[in-house]
């Protein structure tokens, strides 16, 4: 090995041992463990939080139901994030583009009273 390119290396040996240090002073990133029972994240066409209800409106072949969807909450922060998964599938043939409207209230969410709420499911636009 030429003697420059040595001395690059132990030039930079601080610096790259540094970064991996502050890996041990950083707090850790908490990932959310789903359960594959769970369902997979549902596309959502639109949804509304108002007067302590989270409203979606969501694809349907025709026979969604409430049930067929798990709503599940995660505190981050000072907030709350709802995450909408299909349990079930649709498999009913007459398509409504629009889709259906689902409502669960905060107390069904297990949410407080005016809590902060957002949403992490994807968008979909409705196939018309």
């Amino acid at each position: 090995m030429k003697s420059s390119a040595v001395f690059a290396l132990l030039a930079f040996a601080p610096i790259i041992a540094g970064c991996s240090m502050a890996r041990d002073f950083l707090p850790e990133r908490q990932t959310a463990r789903v359960d594959p029972a769970d369902g997979q994240i549902e596309p959502i066409h639109a949804a509304a939080i108002a007067q302590d209800q989270a409203v979606f409106w969501v694809s349907s072949n025709g026979c969604t139901r409430k049930a067929d969807l798990n709503p599940t909450v995660r505190t981050e922060g000072d907030g709350s994030i709802i995450t909408l998964r299909r349990v079930k599938e649709d498999r009913c043939r007459q398509v409504r583009p629009e889709g259906v409207e689902l409502r669960w209230s905060f107390q069904e969410l297990g949410l407080p009273s005016g809590a902060r709420v957002s949403v992490e499911n994807p968008y979909q636009l409705p196939t018309s």
